[in-house]
């Protein structure tokens, strides 16, 4: 028999949904691969329209010649995009992460700026990779990370109307507590990986079917549900 949808006033439908996701992923974390702020960086420009699967298997030989971001400021180009080149989008790729260690390495002296205003200054880098930037590679929860599957989920769950990830992050930021802007999102990303499917979403085997706007249910409860999850850390 399918759960009943419960009714609950948004932000406490978000937090549910936040310790629910808590203990299906406990171990969620940025699964791209990276030992520096600057391959971080350069990763997630990487990730762009493309998977993290893809970007882990070019990036090995990409920062083994070209470390740092001194290194790939004086690449040459055409290496750059030849080695990036299954990521799609190559050309620009490369040209933004040469670009922007250009400026990391003349106006920051050489180390990834540590705040929005300065990474979002950065070629490629918009809000989405700067939030990535700041909260693995620096520990800073400066918004929350929008990609495709936080976009689309976030849109099926009800807690937003927009397609603008811009919005869509502003919103967030109003339900989520700011500690956990950052992992909201990996967890976010990993579920909609294993269960809410863009093109056929599985409500039902979720566990946050009953929480979610989109999923197809029986009809809502009239009772307020005071079943409780695992409560958030």
């Amino acid at each position: 028999m399918s759960p009943r949808r419960q009714r609950l006033p948004k932000k406490q439908r978000a937090l549910e949904v936040l310790a629910r996701l808590k203990r299906l992923y406990p171990d969620a974390t940025c699964s791209l691969d990276y030992e520096t702020p600057v391959q971080l960086l350069v990763a997630t420009i990487l990730s762009a329209q493309c998977t993290d699967e893809r970007v882990n298997l070019v990036t090995p030989a990409l920062f083994a010649r070209f470390p740092d971001a001194r290194a790939m400021a004086e690449a040459d180009l055409s290496e750059l995009e030849t080695l990036v080149r299954s990521t799609g989008f190559y050309r620009n790729k490369a040209k933004n992460i040469q670009g922007a260690c250009r400026k990391i390495v003349t106006d920051f002296g050489g180390e990834v700026p540590q705040t929005m205003a300065e990474l979002t200054s950065l070629p490629g880098a918009a809000r989405k990779t700067a939030n990535v930037v700041l909260a693995h590679a620096f520990g800073i929860n400066a918004g929350v990370t929008v990609d495709t599957h936080v976009k689309r989920l976030t849109n099926r769950l009800g807690f937003t109307k927009h397609s603008d990830p811009k919005k869509i992050e502003q919103d967030l930021m109003k339900l989520i507590p700011q500690p956990d802007w950052e992992n909201w999102s990996i967890r976010l990303i990993y579920h909609g990986r294993a269960v809410c499917n863009a093109r056929k979403p599985a409500c039902d085997r979720c566990e946050l079917a009953d929480l979610c706007a989109a999923a197809k249910l029986s009809p809502p409860s009239e009772a307020i549900s005071e079943q409780s999850s695992t409560p958030i850390a």
